[in-house]
């Protein structure tokens, strides 16, 4: 049984951090695809970051060098650590997972590429 579960959001200060866990569990093979996403109330879900088993990452565009995904040793947990924030990062933020990432796909960025999700987190940044 596939289960995906996010942990971590929260509210902050413009120019705050934190750090969003992601706990994927039940896939065929250790080494999975995860990828985080986020949405506001009226939008779809925007791409923010994926990473692979193998520490291969992927963001978007307007959120490299605040934003950095990564996987713990064990390959049990992935995090997005979130610096700099603004208040236009408020959103939920979802962990979705499949078993590859195919980065030759391009497909990262489409939620429909993910197999599972989680219920979301809500991060709030206050300015």
């Amino acid at each position: 049984q596939v289960q995906v579960m996010e942990s971590g959001g929260g509210s902050v200060q413009a120019g705050g951090s934190l750090r969003l866990s992601c706990a994927a569990s039940g896939f065929k093979y250790r080494q999975r695809c995860v990828g985080w996403f986020r949405q506001v109330p009226g939008k779809g879900r925007e791409e923010v970051a994926t990473i692979d088993g193998r520490g291969v990452t992927r963001y978007a565009d307007s959120l490299k060098g605040r934003f950095t995904i990564s996987i713990d040793s064990a390959k049990t947990l992935t995090y997005l650590q979130m610096n700099s924030l603004i208040p236009e990062d408020t959103a939920m933020y979802y962990c979705a997972a499949r078993d590859q990432c195919l980065f030759g796909l391009s497909r990262w960025r489409d939620p429909g590429f993910f197999r599972a999700w989680g219920q979301g987190t809500q991060v709030t940044v206050s300015s």
